[in-house]
């Protein structure tokens, strides 16, 4: 019996299912990966290679956004996984550029940012849509997007600082994507993605303005590895893999375009390695804020060389939604030394969630997608609280997780109690007795080394208040006054919302016993006010300055120095740069625009002479 006519092809339901994902991933909700993704478009293209839809950029909609048309299209690029992929790649511009006499091909590697394609000439900011025209949003430069570089630099891609999103958003949104999305499509933001915006982390990044290399095929192919991970440290947006494109000019145009993608450019990208197992049990942790998320303990399973036996579960709404309970099958997904994550869920079991804490016991508060443990004695809670001070201050060892779980077991529950013990106090507790001297000698120095003051106030471990904001809000105020400083003068200063001022200002009247009891104890803090006070006739006062490339000291250490002296430490080179100060393997994208800008570029050497001559000069003040 034949089949009706009418009915889908297998390719057919394949591309309908194509469709459904990439509709998911570009409003920033993706289904699959990438490797998955491109494995059905390689299956597709086994089964029809002249379907419609892999002959046409993959298209994304904005609901409400004048459409503009590109003046030259936009297209999407093709994908290399493996050495023997980017290996035929490289054959084929060979092969090509020898037939119109070109030899010695040049390559240029660049990162791969993994955000909104756009295109900004000045006047209009348009999506990447579906590669012919694209959507106007200049509403996120109003919003509060930076454009590396200026306004009119071409295609690029909309991103939020990597370590940003790490510090204060990994638990709100499952990929930093998801919130770029939000904030381009949405006529309105929500505060999380207001206070990302005004703490100027949310940038719309040209291509031209990424560090590269140029190289010979034959380097490309010897050496990708190793651009890789050059390339990768040099910038800290959320990146899946780098670029590979023809340099001459004369190669593109004879190599050309598919519908799809240009022939001269290739994406390399790695495979996360990716394995099936089955939930065996939830686990429910105590974050330091009080929020309980879980932890799926899995059968054990081996992916990328390591035995898996947890997996993280984002939060509770997550878990809930997407039925990760027990008997749960589900896809993980592990690249190089990244913990594992839940790729998908193959078949859904029941997810229960719990109604106490599973530390103290108190009764769980729902908001949003997380539950949350409102008791401030909640051991798990107290044992993080202390650990996360020693650890943002930064000045003394010792203090590892099971140090104070011990510690917070024999009574030492709170930093005031901490500071009140010695030698023979940590012997009481049954540590030995090298290491009760070693804990109370840490204790002491903890008091009388040098600290910040932006640092000792982050290190109090206030929800919604981490190193920048703190070192913005000691802008504003001594430590001795916040307790009293009040959400209406804390939402004055800039970058700080009316959501995000109540919580912080909730957290400083919360902790002022604490923050007096330990001011009282005679911390050695290095006020920020005196800092500038003191550097007003540093060379560096009122500078903007980059420093870029890998030092032979701390750049860490380099950057608060300079800050000590006045200085306005930046990430990025752009037209209010004065000083690009540089390391060796310095991109030649910082080196290209601190010429662009007329920014005077300093060698680690010439940078300290400067510094050291500016201290002497001071000095004689």
């Amino acid at each position: 019996m034949s089949l009706p006519l009418n009915l889908p092809s297998e390719a057919d339901r394949l591309a309908e299912r194509l469709a459904e994902y990439n509709e998911a991933y570009r409003r920033g909700a993706p289904q699959v990966n990438d490797a998955q993704y491109d494995l059905l478009i390689a299956r597709l293209r086994e089964l029809r290679p002249d379907h419609p839809f892999l002959h046409r950029v993959e298209p994304e909609t904005f609901t409400g956004k004048r459409e503009v048309r590109h003046p030259v299209p936009m297209l999407s690029t093709d994908k290399a996984y493996t050495p023997e992929e980017l290996e035929r790649f490289v054959n084929r511009v060979e092969k090509e550029a020898a037939e119109i006499g070109v030899t010695g091909v040049r390559y240029r590697v660049t990162p791969k940012l993994d955000g909104l394609a756009g295109r900004d000439d000045g006047t209009y900011f348009v999506t990447r849509g579906n590669g012919e025209s694209g959507y106007e949003v200049s509403s996120a430069f109003a919003k509060g997007m930076i454009p590396l570089g200026g306004r009119g630099r071409g295609i690029g891609e909309m991103v939020i600082l990597q370590s940003y999103f790490d510090e204060h958003l990994s638990d709100a949104f499952e990929h930093p994507r998801n919130l770029v999305v939000g904030i381009v499509s949405s006529d309105t933001v929500n505060e999380l993605a207001k206070k990302a915006l005004a703490d100027e982390a949310v940038h719309f990044v040209p291509y031209s303005e990424l560090p590269g290399r140029v190289v010979s095929g034959a380097e490309l192919l010897a050496h990708m590895d190793e651009i890789t991970e050059e390339l990768s440290a040099q910038v800290d947006y959320p990146q899946d893999g780098m670029v590979v494109e023809v340099v001459d000019e004369d190669v593109r145009r004879t190599m050309g375009a598919t519908s799809h993608h240009y022939r001269w450019q290739i994406a390399v990208k790695r495979k996360g390695e990716t394995a099936v197992t089955v939930v065996e049990d939830v686990v429910w942790q105590v974050g330091r804020t009080g929020k309980v998320t879980p932890v799926l303990m899995v059968e054990p399973v081996n992916v990328s060389g390591a035995t898996i036996r947890r997996v993280t579960a984002h939060n509770a709404g997550f878990l809930e939604k997407k039925g990760m309970g027990p008997g749960a099958e589900i896809e993980i997904i592990r690249s190089g030394e990244v913990i594992p994550k839940v790729e998908e869920v193959l078949v859904p079991a029941p997810a229960a969630l719990p109604e106490n804490c599973p530390s103290c016991a108190t009764a769980l508060v729902r908001e949003n997608d997380f539950l949350i443990c409102r008791n401030e004695h909640c051991p798990d809670q107290v044992v993080q609280t202390i650990e996360h001070w020693f650890k943002t201050l930064g000045n003394a060892d010792w203090f590892g997780r099971k140090t104070v779980e011990k510690m917070v077991g024999s009574g030492y529950d709170s930093l005031e109690k901490v500071y009140e013990l010695g030698e023979e106090d940590f012997r009481a507790m049954g540590f030995g007795p090298v290491q009760s001297a070693n804990l109370a000698e840490a204790v002491y120095l903890s008091r009388t080394r040098e600290v910040e003051d932006w640092r000792f106030l982050a290190a109090l471990g206030i929800e919604d208040l981490g190193k920048g904001d703190s070192r913005r809000l000691l802008e504003n105020f001594r430590l001795e006054e916040l307790p009293e400083a009040g959400v209406e003068r804390i939402e004055a200063i800039h970058g700080f919302g009316a959501i995000t001022a109540r919580s912080i200002a909730a957290g400083l009247a919360r902790l002022a016993p604490t923050l007096r009891h330990l001011l009282g104890l005679g911390f050695r803090i290095r006020s920020t006010g005196a800092a500038r006070e003191k550097s007003a006739d540093s060379p560096l006062a009122g500078r903007h300055v980059v420093f870029t490339g890998k030092m032979r000291g701390s750049r860490e250490e380099m950057q608060e120095q300079a800050r000590a002296l006045g200085a306005l430490v930046q990430s990025a080179v752009n037209a209010k740069t004065d000083y690009l100060v540089c390391g060796e393997n310095v991109g030649a994208s910082k080196m290209n625009k601190a010429r662009q800008f007329g920014t005077t570029v300093l060698q680690e050497d010439e940078y300290l002479r400067l510094v050291g001559a500016g201290e002497q000069s001071n000095t004689g003040v």
